[in-house]
Formats: structure tokens, sequence, C-alpha cells
């Protein structure tokens, strides 16, 4: 492929895996120099090795850790990011007179506390170059609601408010700040989330996608990873300089409805 990245530096969270680990390599690929953050120690110093580029341990729940990423950066000589790619989740399923009040704190730090404080930190470098990309990985859930997943609806949703401010904020400095917002990827996440739907029903992982997870959506299958990173890769790229602000359904027709 093309590398209409080359020269640029980009941040990718919760890269070990999943749609971050697709998306880090279609960034590397493109050109870019790609900081992997994760909190697998192991597979974020895999996938740097593999891709050439540099791996950050970090737990984004610890948002002390998230405030030392200039650190970090200097510390290993590692360009400011021109493309920060907010990645990293995690799912927990309650109702919400059950679900733990620790559970729903820590998704939102990872999921929306964490992009703030990384978006700050990048901006300013960004500016100063007049290019800048980030690209929030938000869900269907930042669109629709869904019972049980409390935590997950708010933040994704808090994700695309935030997104929309660094939209309007970034504009006159060549910044964009976009939200994708796919159905049931392929991923670790959905994998497990799977498993625990057929014990929770008494039925089939398979049943679990069909008759569940794909219900509201027109094309009945997993979205796979590959496919997501297409799409963060074409929002970095010069081509994609108007797009800003927008939320980007990947859903199978779902918000068709």
């Amino acid at each position: 492929m093309s590398t209409p990245l080359a020269g640029r530096a980009a941040l990718v969270t919760g890269a070990a895996s999943g749609i971050g680990l697709a998306t880090a390599r279609h960034l590397a690929a493109a050109g870019a120099a790609v900081l992997v953050a994760d909190i697998d120690a192991d597979g974020a110093k895999r996938v740097a090795g593999e891709l050439g580029g540099a791996a950050w341990i970090a737990d984004l729940a610890d948002l002390d850790a998230v405030d030392r990423l200039g650190d970090f950066l200097a510390a290993n000589r590692f360009p400011a990011p021109d493309i920060l790619v907010n990645n990293a989740g995690l799912q927990h399923v309650a109702p919400i007179e059950r679900f733990p009040p620790e559970r729903f704190g820590r998704l939102l730090r990872v999921m929306l506390e964490a992009p703030f404080r990384l978006v700050r930190q990048v901006l300013p470098a960004m500016y100063e170059r007049g290019f800048g990309r980030v690209v929030n990985i938000s869900s269907v859930h930042g669109l629709r609601a869904s019972p049980y997943k409390a935590a997950y609806v708010a933040a994704k949703h808090g994700l695309e408010g935030l997104s929309k401010v660094i939209a309007l904020e970034g504009a006159a400095h060549g910044v964009t700040s976009n939200c994708i917002n796919p159905a049931y990827v392929r991923t670790p996440l959905v994998e497990d989330q799977i498993a625990d739907q057929a014990a929770a029903h008494g039925i089939s992982a398979d049943e679990v996608v069909e008759r569940i997870m794909l219900a509201p959506a027109a094309v009945k299958r997993l979205i796979e990873p590959a496919e997501v990173a297409e799409l963060v890769g074409y929002l970095c790229s010069p081509a994609a300089a108007s797009i800003t602000g927008a939320s980007l359904a990947m859903d199978g027709g779902w918000t068709a409805h």
C-alpha cells in the first residue's frame, strides 16, 4: 500500500489486540511510527516489536499514569503524536441496581476521562504543526442504548460529545476529530460477551450471535477488526481533511431502524 502517513507518529490505545491491533498494523503500513499503548505488557511489546514502534505500558484507569505520557515520550525519544486513536475499552453487564459503582467508575475513566486527558496533552503539538487526527472508537452504543450496559453506554455517549468539542476547537488548527461507531466486532471483548451471554441464557455461542447480538442489524455477521482499521486509516489521511465532528456508523444497518 502507499504510505500517506510517512513521517507521522500515532498513538493507539488498547493496541495489543482486537481493533487496536488491526489499527496499529494499518497505520504502520501507511508509514506512521506507532506507539502501542496497552495494559498488557507482553502484548504491547510484541506488537511494538512487530511494527518497529514503541510500547507504552499503561493502565488507563490510572489517570496519574495517563498524565505522564509526556514524560514517556521524552524518555523514549518518541515524537509527539500527530494521530491519536482512543480505542481501549472494557465492558461490564449488569442491571443498574446491581451495577458495582467501582466498575462504573473504571469504565468511565478508561473510555472517557483517559481520552480527554490524552487529547489535552497531544493537542498543543498538533496545533503547532497545523495537522492532527483524533479518532475515537465509539460504538453503536454511542448512538443507541441497550439494557444492562449503563457504564459502557454512558461512556460512549460522553465520548461522542467530547469528540465534537475537539472538532470545533481544532478545526482552525488543522485538527479533525471523529467517532467510528461499529456494532459487534470480532474481538476478545466481544468473544467474552458471547460466552457470558451463552451461559446466562443457556444457549449456544452461535445462537447468542444470531438471536441477540445481530438481531437489530440488517447485515447478519460480526465486523472484522481490519474493516474498522481501514476506516481509521482513511480518517487519518489527507483525503479526510474535511471530515470532522462526525459519527460514522459501521453497524450493519442497526441505526437505520
